[in-house]
């Protein structure tokens, strides 16, 4: 079991930015996917960022390549998202799923049904 706690969410202007973070609890954190995904109202989930635990391989949805940036910290089982330059499009509810590591996930990271445990979301917000 992971259990996960996401903060950091808010509103911010264009051209801002914020950091997530996700807490996670469990023996097997340090060796899973960690993703953030995020849903803005009438429109489907979409993987943002994941990490994997091992390997620290990333991977980034396209319309978020170089503004954001995911890390994690092991020792204090905690991922980030750090969000730059922030659009107006970047306005939706995020949040961080954790999964093992599978055919599924190593192949589709940024796919949700790859995720197995999810927290509870944290809502973003970017005026223009």
């Amino acid at each position: 079991q992971v259990q996960l706690v996401e903060s950091g969410g808010g509103s911010v202007q264009a051209g801002g930015s914020l950091r997530l973070s996700c807490a996670a609890s469990g023996d097997t954190y340090s060796t899973y996917y960690m993703g953030w995904f995020r849903q803005a109202p009438g429109k489907e989930r979409e993987g943002v960022a994941t990490i994997y635990g091992r390997s620290y391989t990333t991977s980034y949805a396209d319309s978020v390549k170089g503004r954001f940036t995911i890390s994690r910290d092991n020792a204090k089982n905690t991922v980030y998202l750090q969000m730059n330059s922030l659009k107006p499009e970047d306005t939706a509810f995020y949040s961080c799923a954790a999964g093992p590591l599978t055919y599924s996930s190593s192949r589709y990271p940024l796919a949700a049904y790859s995720y197995n445990y999810w927290g509870q979301g944290t809502q973003v917000t970017v005026s223009s």
